[in-house]
C-alpha cells in the first residue's frame, strides 16, 4: 500500500537518508559494471513514495521510504522494463545472499526499493530496525513488494543489505550448478529446479551461489558426511536440529526432498571446486 507521510517530515528523513554513506548500488551486466548510483542519484531519477506494507520478516505492518523498482532497474540498465523483463536478474546483498528472479517478474507492479525505515528513523539517523533472526541491519537498501500475493519471499526477491543488481544469464553466471550429466526430466533436474528456487540464494554448489550458508557440494557433497533422512528432515524443518538462520521448508513434499536429494547425489559426481 502506497500511503501519503506529512511532507515536512518527508522531506526531513529523505534529506537525512540521501546524506547517508555507503549507498552506492551497482548495476551490473554479465560481471560487467553498467552504472554505479548513490541515492541522491537514484532520487533524481525515479518517483519517491512512502509504502507500507505486511512485512514477512519482520512480521508486522512496516513503513518505508522507497523508490518503484521498475524505475530503479530502467535507470540503472538504461533499458525500458519491457526489455528488462526478457532477462535473468540476480539481485546481490553484502553478506553474500544472490537472490535470481526473472525480469518479468521483478519488474511488476508492486516492487520497491526502500532506502530508509520510517518507523525507526531517529532525527538525523536514517537507521533501521534490526531484520532476521541475525539482528542484520537491512541498509543500504532493502527490496520490498506492496501488492497482494507479492509476500512470498520464495517466489519474489526480497533481499536487504542490497548492493548489486546483475543481468546474466544463470547457466552462464552459475554453470556448475547444473546436473549435465542426467537425464533431462530427470529426478536431479526436478531436484535442481527447487534448489534454483528455493536454496541457491544463500547456498552454493561447486563455489557458485549464495555464501550465508555452506557449498553442499565442495570439498564434500553434503549426501558425502550426512544421512539422507537426516538431511530431508533438516531441509523441512532446521529448528529441530539447532536455532538457525535457515528458514523451514514444510511445503516441500517427500518427492520434493527426494529431488533434493537425487540432485545433490548426482552433483557429487561433478565436483568443481574453485578453492577457498
Amino acid at each position: 500500500m502506497i500511503r501519503p507521510l506529512a511532507v515536512l517530515g518527508l522531506c526531513v528523513l529523505f534529506s537525512a537518508a540521501a546524506h547517508a554513506a555507503g549507498t552506492e548500488l551497482r548495476f551490473l551486466h554479465d560481471g560487467q559494471l553498467v552504472k554505479e548510483a548513490d541515492l541522491e542519484s537514484l532520487k533524481k531519477a525515479c518517483k519517491l513514495a512512502a509504502v507500507v506494507i505486511e512485512d514477512p520478516y519482520y512480521k508486522k505492518t512496516k513503513s518505508f521510504l522507497a523508490f518503484p523498482l521498475n524505475q530503479v532497474l530502467s535507470f540503472g540498465f538504461d533499458q525500458p522494463a519491457a526489455a528488462l523483463a526478457k532477462e535473468d536478474l540476480f539481485f546481490q546483498a553484502l553478506d553474500g545472499y544472490v537472490k535470481p528472479a526473472s525480469g518479468a517478474r521483478a519488474v511488476e507492479e508492486g516492487g520497491y526499493l526502500a532506502f530508509a525505515d520510517v518507523d525507526h528513523t531517529r532525527g538525523a539517523d536514517p537507521g533501521w530496525e534490526p531484520i532476521d533472526r541475525r539482528g542484520a541491519d537491512p541498509g543500504p537498501y532493502y527490496v520490498v513488494w506492496a501488492n497482494p500475493g507479492q509476500t512470498d519471499a520464495k517466489g519474489y526477491p526480497w533481499p536487504f543489505e542490497l548492493a548489486a543488481i546483475e543481468i546474466a544469464h544463470f547457466d552462464k553466471k552459475f554453470p556448475h550448478t547444473l546436473p549435465r550429466s542426467a537425464p533431462e526430466n530427470s529426478a536431479p533436474w526436478k531436484g535442481f529446479t527447487t534448489f534454483r528456487l528455493q536454496c541457491i540464494s544463500c547456498h552454493a554448489i561447486n563455489g557458485e551461489g549464495g555464501r550465508i550458508g555452506p557449498d553442499l557440494n565442495v570439498p564434500k557433497s553434503i549426501v558425502e558426511y550426512r544421512p539422507v533422512e537426516q538431511i530431508k528432515a533438516y531441509i523441512r524443518d532446521p529448528e529441530t536440529f539447532r536455532h538457525s538462520s535457515m528458514p523451514a521448508h514444510r511445503d516441500l513434499t517427500d518427492a520434493a526432498l527426494d529431488e533434493l536429494v537425487a540432485y545433490f547425489s548426482t552433483m557429487k559426481t561433478l565436483k568443481h571446486d574453485p578453492g577457498r
